[in-house]
This record gives C-alpha cells, structure tokens and sequence, in this order.
C-alpha cells in the first residue's frame, strides 16, 4: 500500500497480483485474482463463481450441499464485506471493478436458488446478473448510491442477485 505525503490513501487504478497478495482480506475481495482480469474484472469474477460453484458441488457433493452453500453464502457476504472494506480502504477507491467478492457471493446465492438446472437455464441466469449488477436499474442503482463501504459493496449485488432470481420465478409462472 502506498500513501501520499499528506497521509491520504493513493488511489490504485490498476491493482497487481503483489498488492492482492499483501493482504487477506485483498486476495478474498478480489476473488482469488479473478477480479484482477484486464476486461470485465466483475465477469470474470462471476464466471470464477460459476466455475467453483460446479467444481465444489461436482466434486465434494457430500461436504457443498444445499444447507452448506446457505452457510458459505451468509458467512462469505459477512467476511465480503469485512474484506471489501478493507480493500477498498486500502486502494483508495470505495468499490474498485477488481473487488469481486461481491459477485461470487451473489451468483452462488442465484446458483443455488436455480440448481438443478441446465447449462442453458445457468447460461441465462449468468446473463441476468450480469445485466443488473451492470446496468443497476431502479432500485439496485439507489441501494448501491445510498449504502457505502464493504457493506454497500456486497449489499446491491445481492439485490441483482435477487432480481435476478424474480425474472426466473415469473419465467416459470408465465
């Protein structure tokens, strides 16, 4: 981490693997590098998501149950947001595209709540979120202007991740 002479954190632009790795609170909110990607850093963290999502529930079945992802899911979104700001702190920028966390925490949360499903039905809720953690319509742009910190950086994609959620249960009532 570097300062300023004033004693103000400096703003990173471009986070590197050696400031990730400087702390554990940065390597969690930046999804393990993930979110270090150069193009869509919040895709790629989502798309990590999606992956381990599939390799733990593949590979472990017995240990990533249903009850066992709700646990993951509420104890990583309190971790995220102790991490998230933290990392935010510490890189001089609130919610920095490189933090992640937020987004592996709410796409699991969106995986459980539509698994079983295809690779198609996941391809389209991949797509969802994407849109409303991007694109932030009413209300996830209010929450995420009104909450600030790690709290505010974890709150609004778990509101994505909600609507997300919506658009499939009206799909499948119409």
């Amino acid at each position: 981490m570097t300062t300023l002479e004033q004693g103000q954190q400096a703003r990173i632009t471009k986070p590197t693997a050696r400031f990730m790795l400087a702390h554990p609170a940065h390597i969690l909110a930046q999804g393990f590098g993930s979110g270090l990607s150069p193009i869509m850093p919040g895709t790629s963290g989502t798309l990590f998501a999606w992956l381990s999502f599939y390799v733990l529930s593949l590979r472990w079945p017995d240990i990533f149950t249903p009850m066992a992802w709700i646990w993951i899911i509420v104890v990583g979104f309190a971790i995220g947001v102790w991490a998230c700001a933290i990392t935010g702190k510490n890189m001089g920028v609130a919610d920095h595209g490189s933090m992640v966390w937020d987004e592996i925490i709410a796409f699991w949360l969106v995986l459980l709540l539509v698994t079983p499903a295809d690779f198609k039905t996941q391809c389209w809720a991949f797509v969802w979120f994407r849109f409303f953690d991007m694109v932030k319509p009413p209300p996830i742009g209010y929450f995420d202007r009104r909450f600030k910190g790690g709290f505010g950086v974890m709150f609004d994609d778990i509101v994505a991740a909600f609507f997300t959620l919506l658009v499939f249960a009206l799909w499948q009532r119409f």
